[in-house]
């Protein structure tokens, strides 16, 4: 069971959360930050450094965020655009850097802020 950021993250992303993480297993999209669920080892200590509360235990992510649980898993497991292969487990976010893409349901979203 890994951590899930929400919709509260989108046009945020104001990476405290990467900051605290020990495995550094937070990746950072155009619009939003993503937890690789391989590389989480559920520490918890993103969830409580989130200014948006937008970090929750997959388990407690409320029934109207539950579309970005199998969102945050597809933003390693399908290619991304500009990508020809998925993300997947690279072994750490800093290792990548900014991704600079996101899955399709965030790029969906009109930009609030």
């Amino acid at each position: 069971m890994a951590y899930v950021v929400t919709e509260a993250c989108i046009d945020i992303q104001d990476r405290s959360c990467m900051e605290e993480c020990p495995v550094d297993c937070i990746y950072e999209g155009s619009r939003k930050l993503y937890i690789q669920p391989e590389e989480c080892i559920d520490c918890g200590a993103c969830e409580p450094v989130c200014p948006v509360e937008a970090i929750a235990p997959k388990r407690a992510v409320p029934a109207d965020q539950r579309d970005f649980v199998a969102d945050n898993a597809r933003f390693f497991s399908e290619p991304l655009p500009g990508r020809d292969v998925p993300l997947g487990a690279p072994g750490g976010a800093r290792k990548v850097g900014a991704v600079g893409a996101d899955t399709a349901l965030v790029s969906s979203l009109e930009q609030t802020r």
